[in-house]
């Protein structure tokens, strides 16, 4: 990191600088220009909050020179990162495909779905228990009711299980669920991170609305900062300009995050574009840029779906999907599962 001063800048307003700089931990070395002055920055600069700096009467403006994200950069870790989730691994070079319905509406619903999904090759279910809706008038998920209704699924089908956490008051109720997803509302919620940096559960993070690349890894670095390194990154699309589809799935991420960080990446197609014809094609381009996982919504009954049914397979239609995604990613020589 760079430090450009100003050029009226007070001898004594840089020194506090440095002091403070060097209070945590950053070698802080004056260099003389001769048209500017820097203060160059060696060690973890990741701990400086750079607005503070700027407020700083010396400071005329910061720049990195590096990413501030550490843990997750490729830069420090150059090997690919392997997640266990029970008897599967994302990230090891095989395809894992989470499946299952948005929402946990019954026991039958989720067996039902649970036992067809992994008829079709998923190898992880997926649900949600605890629901984020735009509108509070909508079903909000059965909660606790929910997790013991997913563990059922687990003991019917043997596949890990997945589902979505709201807030740290709900963290005891996800001990028996093998991944914690962190939806998309809830990828700045930087407590929730900082608890879930202490768990000892894989965490699905997923990327914001309306956030940048470099923000869903700050994201991550805020769980693996706390001790948790099983972090997996989510692509599911971001708000754009663009009303057809309900986001924009930005494909390029898997390439680029793969390039910047160490850490797998999964792409659900669901959320991404909330219609059921786009679900195929975009999985298909999510297995060739080399995504490690999918997360694919699926429902025994799509049109009575008490959330999202039009984004939701069916089994039949996800059976089909499942063949081209097999045959996709033995042509890359991966394997499902």
């Amino acid at each position: 990191m760079i430090i450009i001063l100003k050029k009226d800048a007070q001898a004594e307003s840089i020194r506090r600088l440095e002091d403070a700089l060097k209070a945590k931990g950053i070698s802080a070395n004056h260099i003389e220009g001769e048209h500017q002055n820097i203060i160059g920055l060696v060690g973890d600069t990741s701990v400086i909050d750079v607005e503070n700096v700027l407020a700083q009467d010396c400071v005329e403006s910061v720049r990195r020179v590096q990413e501030p994200y550490k843990k997750a950069n490729r830069k420090f870790h150059p090997d690919d990162t392997a997640v266990p989730v029970r008897n599967r691994t994302i990230g090891d070079g095989s395809l894992q495909v989470i499946a299952g319905p948005c929402s946990v509406e019954s026991e039958e619903q989720i067996i039902t779905t649970a036992i067809a999904c992994k008829e079709a090759g998923a190898t992880m279910i997926r649900g949600g228990a605890f629901k984020p809706r735009t509108s509070p008038y909508s079903f909000q998920g059965l909660e606790g009711e929910g997790i013991k209704l997913l563990v059922k699924a687990r003991a019917e089908t043997g596949l890990p299980i997945v589902t979505e956490i709201m807030s740290i008051a709900d963290l005891d109720l996800f001990a028996d669920v093998d991944v914690i997803q962190v939806g998309a509302r809830n990828m700045q919620n930087f407590k929730l991170l900082k608890a879930l940096g202490e768990c000892d559960k894989p965490i699905l993070l997923k990327r914001g609305l309306a956030n940048t690349l470099e923000e869903l890894l700050m994201s991550a670095e805020y769980i693996m900062a706390g001790g948790n390194m099983n972090v997996i990154l989510c692509e599911r699309g971001i708000r754009t300009f663009e009303t057809m589809t309900r986001n924009t799935l930005d494909i390029s991420a898997v390439p680029l995050l793969k390039q910047k960080s160490h850490l797998p990446i999964c792409v659900d197609p669901s959320h991404a574009t909330g219609i059921v014809s786009l679900i195929e094609p975009m999985s298909l381009a999510a297995v060739a840029c080399g995504a490690d996982a999918l997360e694919i919504e699926v429902h025994n009954d799509p049109k009575s779906a008490l959330s999202d049914g039009g984004q939701q397979l069916t089994p039949a239609k996800f059976a089909e999907v499942m063949k081209k995604v097999r045959s996709l990613a033995e042509y890359f020589g991966r394997t499902v599962g």
